[in-house]
């Protein structure tokens, strides 16, 4: 079996959810003259974090439960309020400063088993809908592993089958999910997506809100 190894049928979709994980610090942008970078505003006004959320919820709208859970750092009620306003379940990471790998085990510590996640990241709000819908899509028909690729670059968002729910609920530090997908990459669907640039743009600068606005006019 290789990398491309087409998904696994199912007679009965696949329920998958999203998992947004909006538990870092922005260092990088504070460092760089900003505030916080997941409330920080897009040129047009719009909220990185909330459009990347709302990607994510118009992408899983079709594919069964359709819910998304918003990782979030201890102390930011302020951001888990405003999540939780736009549709979103919020879990509190209280070992976000860890990194990703921990806020990512926290956020699916009591997720369902049989149920696929969507991870995604919250400072990316320029992934096209068509490569999220694409992610959702495939885990819904069975796939185990799924991830987009821009010209030979890995990017967002990842899907996961439930059979990799123990090994991400035994995620630590700052690695996040790559470790699973390195170590199983022969269980990788990678769906190309020559188009879509923004699948490899996060915001880490203030800069980059420029650079990832005429993707997330898409």
């Amino acid at each position: 079996m290789d990398e491309h190894t087409t998904p696994r049928s199912t007679s009965t979709p696949q329920p998958v959810a999203g998992l947004l994980l909006a538990a870092g610090r922005g260092e990088r942008f504070h460092a760089a003259g900003g505030e916080d970078k997941l409330t920080a505003r897009l040129p047009d006004g719009r909220i990185v974090v909330l459009e990347a959320l709302r990607r994510l919820q118009a992408a899983l709208s079709p594919c069964g439960v359709g819910s998304v859970v918003a990782v979030v750092r201890a102390g930011r009620e302020d951001l888990a309020d405003l999540l939780r306003a736009h549709g979103a379940a919020v879990v509190v990471s209280a070992r976000a400063a860890q990194g990703m790998g921990a806020s990512l085990a926290d956020g699916v510590a009591g997720w369902p088993d049989g149920r696929a996640v969507l991870v995604a990241l919250g400072d990316m709000p320029a992934i096209a809908p068509t490569t999220l819908a694409a992610v959702a899509e495939a885990l819904r028909g069975g796939a185990s592993i799924v991830r987009p690729r821009h010209r030979g670059q890995g990017g967002h968002p990842v899907g996961f089958g439930p059979e990799w729910l123990p090994a991400l609920r035994a995620l630590e530090g700052d690695e996040g999910a790559r470790a699973v997908v390195q170590h199983h990459r022969d269980r990788v669907q990678w769906l190309e997506v020559p188009d879509d640039p923004g699948c490899l743009l996060d915001v880490d600068t203030p800069a980059d809100l420029a650079r990832n606005a005429p993707l997330a006019l898409r």
